[in-house]
């Protein structure tokens, strides 16, 4: 795996509510660019400023990806089935929402 690569990708919702996989670094640095200059936080200025410095090697991507997904759940950007952990996704019937 790439140095830069999440373990698990943060999904998060984009243009008229379609869903994206972010699966590294680069990529969550793409999106918190393209970011509207009059909506950008603290959370957004940690996040990038994350993703800078893993770029230059000095924190590793998980950092990021938690600071990214902290962004994005604040700004309504997360995908509904991001906020269900792993262990209980896997655990769904098929066709279901709801958990055994």
């Amino acid at each position: 795996m790439k140095p830069d690569m999440f373990k698990t990708p943060v999904t998060i919702l984009v243009g008229l509510g379609f869903p994206t996989n972010v699966c590294s670094v680069m990529e969550a640095y793409r999106h918190l660019v393209e970011w509207p200059a009059s909506n950008r936080d603290a959370a957004h200025r940690a996040a990038l400023n994350a993703c800078s410095a893993a770029l230059r090697s000095e924190i590793e991507a998980e950092t990021v990806r938690g600071l990214f997904a902290a962004f994005a759940e604040k700004h309504d950007l997360l995908a509904p089935d991001a906020f269900v952990p792993e262990a209980i996704r896997s655990k769904r019937r098929p066709g279901s929402s709801q958990v055994r």
